[in-house]
C-alpha cells in the first residue's frame, strides 16, 4: 500500500522527528560529497515552511556506542546543512538524548530547524532498543522516515521510534521518491528491461539476480563477481578473485537463466594486471581465458560494446555495481561506458535507476549523475529492493 507523506501532515507548531541519512564521507572535518544533505531539503523545507519544527537524527560511521566519539560526530553536517538551507541549523549538544539536548527541541519555535549527535554514539540505536527508542520518540508530535539509505536495517531510529510514536508516521519525499522508483518500477518494468550487475562478490547479488531472471529480458554481469560465474563455465581466470563456495550456485543461475529465456551476458574479454594496483603491474587485455598470473581488473573493449548495445535496445534498466576498479583510472573505461550507454538511454526516454553505492560514486565521478531518471541514495537498500524484499521501517508508516 501507499505510504503517507510528510505533505499530507499539517506541521505548524508541532515537533517534527526526521529520521534522515547524513551518512557521508569527512576527510579532515570537511564533508567530500553531500549528496545525502542535499537529498533531504525537500523534506526539511516542506516542514519549516509549513511552521513546523524539524528535529533531524541520523547516523554517521561505525562508532562503537559507547558515547561521544568526536571523530563520528554530526557537527559538519550540521554545518553544511546550515549553509545549503541558508538558515541557522541548532547543534545542541554532545548526546541525542541528554538534557541538554531535551531542552533545546523542547525550547524550539516554529520553522526552525535541529540536528541531535550522531544516534550510534549509543549501542541502543543498532541494538533497536526500546527504552532508547522511548527517549527519541519523546521528541516526536510526528514521525518521518526520510532515510531510505538505512530504511533497510532494524535500528531503533528506524523500527523501535516509530513503533513508540502516536501521532502519525508518514515518509518524507526521498523515501517517497526511492521507493516510487524501485518498488514501482520493479513491479510492472517496461521491455525489453536490462539488469547490470557488478561489483566485487557474487554473493552479494545472487539473490537479486534470482529475484530478477524472470522479470528481465538480459542481465549483464561485470566486475570481480564475474569471474565465479566463468570459472562456473569451465573458464581460466587466472588469479582474479573467486568465490569458490559460490560457483554451485553460479552454474545454477545459468541454467535458471537458459530456462526463463533471459540472456545471462557474461564478459567475453577483459583488462587484466599482475598486480592489484593502479600502475606498478603489468596491464594485459586478454580474450576468454585470462593467462597466470594475471587478474582481471575491468570489462575489455569487445564487451563494453556489446554491453553498450544491449543497453541500447532497453525501455528500462537497472544498475548496481562497476564493471570494475573504477577508482584506478586503468581500469575505470569499462564503467563509464556503461555509464554513459546507460545515460544515452535515458535520452531515448528509457527509465534508468542507479542502485547507489559504488555505482552512485562513479556516475558522480564521470561527470553523469544528472543523466539517469533515478540515482538511488542507498546501496545496500536498493539493493534489498532489487530482491524483492520489504523493509519493516516502511510497513510500520501510515497508509496513504
Amino acid at each position: 500500500m501507499p505510504k503517507k507523506t510528510i505533505a499530507s501532515v499539517d506541521v505548524a507548531g508541532k515537533r517534527v522527528l526526521v529520521r534522515v541519512d547524513f551518512n557521508v564521507p569527512i576527510e579532515g572535518g570537511v564533508i567530500t560529497d553531500d549528496r545525502r544533505i542535499r537529498a533531504a531539503l525537500p523534506t526539511i523545507r516542506s516542514i519549516i515552511d509549513r511552521g513546523g519544527r524539524a528535529v533531524l537524527c541520523s547516523h554517521l560511521g561505525r562508532p562503537e556506542g559507547s558515547g561521544h566519539e568526536p571523530d563520528s560526530s554530526l557537527a559538519p553536517c550540521a554545518a553544511k546543512l546550515a549553509e545549503i538551507l541558508g538558515t541557522p541549523v541548532g547543534f545542541p549538544s554532545t548526546d541525542c538524548v541528554d538534557a541538554a539536548a531535551a531542552g533545546a527541541v523542547a525550547s524550539m519555535r516554529d520553522g526552525e530547524v535541529i540536528l541531535l549527535e550522531n544516534l550510534r554514539h549509543h549501542k541502543g540505536e543498532k541494538k533497536g532498543d526500546a527504552d532508547f527508542a522511548a527517549r527519541l520518540a519523546a521528541y516526536a508530535d510526528v514521525y518521518v522516515n526520510d532515510a531510505f539509505g538505512t530504511c533497510h536495517r532494524p535500528d531503533a531510529s528506524m523500527v523501535a521510534v516509530p513503533r513508540a510514536v502516536a501521532g502519525p508516521k508518514v515518509s518524507g519525499f526521498l523515501v517517497e521518491k526511492e521507493i516510487k522508483f524501485l518498488s514501482d518500477t520493479l513491479a510492472r518494468p517496461q521491455a525489453p528491461f536490462v539488469v547490470v550487475l557488478g561489483g566485487a562478490k557474487v554473493s552479494d547479488k545472487m539473490a537479486a539476480i534470482e529475484h530478477l531472471l524472470p522479470k528481465c529480458s538480459a542481465i549483464l554481469v561485470g566486475g570481480a563477481m564475474a569471474y565465479t560465474f566463468l570459472r562456473a563455465m569451465g573458464r581460466h581466470v587466472g588469479s582474479s578473485r573467486v568465490e569458490d563456495d559460490r560457483i554451485a550456485d553460479a552454474k545454477r543461475m545459468i541454467d535458471a537463466a537458459a530456462k526463463v529465456k533471459c540472456d545471462l551476458h557474461l564478459p567475453t574479454d577483459h583488462v587484466c594486471s599482475t598486480q592489484f594496483a593502479e600502475s606498478s603491474g603489468a596491464i594485459e587485455v586478454f580474450k576468454d581465458n585470462i593467462k597466470d598470473g594475471y587478474m582481471g581488473l575491468d570489462i575489455g573493449p569487445v564487451t563494453q560494446t556489446r554491453y553498450a548495445m544491449a543497453i541500447g535496445k532497453a525501455r528500462t534498466v537497472v544498475w548496481n555495481g562497476p564493471m570494475g576498479v573504477f577508482e584506478w583510472s586503468p581500469f575505470a573505461v569499462g564503467t563509464r561506458a556503461v555509464a554513459r550507454a546507460i545515460a544515452e538511454a535515458t535520452g531515448r526516454g528509457a527509465v534508468t535507476i542507479v542502485g547507489g553505492g559504488d555505482s552512485a560514486a562513479a556516475v558522480e565521478k564521470f561527470g553523469l549523475a544528472e543523466s539517469f531518471s533515478h540515482v538511488s541514495t542507498g546501496g545496500g537498500a536498493s539493493l534489498e529492493m532489487l530482491e524483492g524484499r520489504k523493509f519493516e521501517s516502511v510497513e510500520l508508516l501510515d497508509e496513504a
